[in-house]
């Protein structure tokens, strides 16, 4: 395959991913004003997100099955062109209902974007360049996300909420010209699909994931509901890993493919990643607009060094991989996020921007050097027609990891702010010393009305404070975490004559 074929394909496939992976965060601030427009509760208004990360991670794991079935560019043509239409009838919907549906639909079709342009990648590029090819795929997949925010919400303050879903109409169509004259096929075989694991699989999903939005709002394994998602989830997730190791039938996916021991760690290794990096993505625009009040356009341009940086570390990193230990990248990047992290458990009430900025570029940094040798790393030992099955199962450990971590970071941040309102506010009384002598300066008792609404915000801001720095706690421990599975992942550099080495170790 000549150098031009190659760079068509990859132009083709991270337009796809960019695409996809941008509508998983890029849709968040424009929800207030589709809540509006919708004539939806706030509770209600979620849906728009959930249906489509649930549509997304029941369909993920399937695509080795529809690979299979319709040949890798068949799917490919298939895949983006239900996105970009269902994507434009989100923008044209006109109720609540409508939108859900669509985005479930979204959703379904825009699941297999990601791991088929993964897998393609891994199967155009030689081992020696395959660091290379995953470190660009990895800028796509993790400046998406990031940038997100930002885009939306220009789109949404400059033009309409309806926009964030229109923008991906001329991506999409460049992505599928490319895409049907590059993009080479595979081909198809017969492979009747397995009904019962995939009801068992959506069951799973389904459920998890309704834990995960509800758990908060219901309080958790003290309400019913919870308890009956919990039992739900796992009970199916038993039933379909029987269902998938019992000999004979049909099966939704090789679940051998988790015996190389290069591909699961990496597949935890990368749930683990995104509940630190997810985390940090959701609590700290919020700590940034609820706290030092910054406007959301500014919030995204404090926050945008990070996807700068990560997109710089991968390239510096995607040319290391092949003469360096993918042990030692790796662990670099976990130190390098969690000293990151931990800059971010120092801030204050009166930081600046610098203060805000540098965790970030430190984070960022390390987040690239995880994320390429990760990458790399679980397909390294694995044959090249399992890319496809492999892919979406990674995929589908980053979108299960993401999702655990930003239920877990917020339970986190309410339950301390919690904590933190209740003892604060015991050692504020209206007759007491310390209450008189901070409202003295503005000539104010604490009984009066104007005082007392003081009192009330500044209880609030600190019991905040305290919340936001046990949830970035929180993600600098997860960070430190992955450590000891760091050292189950094969020590021996990647590409050239020590691959097959990686299998071994």
């Amino acid at each position: 395959m000549s150098p031009r074929q190659r760079l068509l394909i990859t132009i083709a496939v991270m337009a796809t991913t960019v695409m996809q992976v941008l509508d998983t965060t890029i849709v968040n601030v424009a929800l207030p004003h589709m809540q509006g427009q919708l004539e939806a509760t706030p509770d209600q208004i979620t849906w728009v997100l959930t249906s489509y990360l649930v549509a997304s991670a029941i369909f993920m794991p399937l695509t080795g099955f529809f690979t299979d079935r319709l040949g890798r560019r068949r799917y490919l043509l298939i895949s983006i062109f239900g996105f970009v239409a269902f994507s434009a009838l989100c923008g044209l919907a006109m109720s609540l209902r409508q939108i859900v549906v669509f985005r479930l639909l979204q959703g379904a079709f825009g699941a297999s974007l990601v791991p088929l342009s993964q897998a393609i990648l891994v199967s155009v590029y030689p081992i020696e360049e395959r660091g290379r090819a995953m470190a660009i795929w990895g800028i796509g997949v993790m400046i998406g996300p990031i940038l997100g925010p930002t885009l939306g919400g220009y789109l949404t303050e400059v033009l309409s909420w309806r926009w964030t879903f229109f923008i991906n109409l001329p991506v999409g169509i460049l992505s599928y010209v490319l895409a049907l004259t590059s993009v080479p096929d595979t081909p198809r075989g017969k492979r009747d699909m397995d009904w019962e694991g995939l009801i068992y699989l959506g069951l799973s999903i389904g459920a998890l994931q309704f834990l995960l939005d509800r758990g908060n709002e219901y309080g958790w394994l003290d309400s019913m509901r919870i308890q009956l998602a919990a039992v739900v989830a796992l009970a199916s997730l038993g039933a379909f890993a029987v269902h998938s190791l019992s000999p004979g039938g049909r099966r939704l996916f090789d679940l051998r493919i988790l015996a190389d021991r290069n591909f699961t760690v990496a597949s935890l290794l990368l749930a683990i990643f995104g509940l630190g990096m997810y985390g940090s993505m959701v609590i700290q625009p919020l700590f940034l607009e609820e706290l030092l009040h910054y406007p959301t356009l500014t919030t995204g341009l404090v926050m945008a060094p990070r996807g700068i940086v990560s997109a710089v570390s991968m390239l510096i990193v995607g040319r290391l991989i092949t003469r360096m230990s993918p042990r030692v990248l790796i662990t670099t990047g976990i130190l390098l996020s969690g000293v990151g992290t931990w800059g971010m458990t120092r801030y204050d009430l009166h930081i600046n921007e610098w203060d805000v900025i540098w965790p970030v570029l430190i984070q960022g940094l390390g987040l690239g050097m995880i994320y390429v040798p990760l990458s790399t790393v679980a397909f390294a030992s694995l044959p090249r027609e399992s890319a496809s099955e492999a892919a979406g199962l990674f995929s589908l450990m980053r979108t299960v990891g993401s999702s655990i971590g930003i239920s877990l970071v917020t339970a986190v941040f309410i339950r301390h702010g919690q904590i933190a309102w209740n003892a604060i506010g015991g050692h504020i009384t209206a007759f007491g010393n310390a209450t008189a002598a901070y409202l003295a300066p503005l000539h104010l008792l604490p009984q009066a009305p104007e005082g007392a609404v003081i009192l009330a915000n500044t209880l609030n801001q600190q019991s905040q404070m305290v919340a936001f720095d046990a949830a970035f706690w929180f993600i600098a421990l997860s960070f430190a975490t992955m450590l000891p599975f760091v050292l189950l992942v094969g020590k021996h550099r990647l590409g050239g004559e020590t691959t097959p080495a990686v299998a071994a170790d």
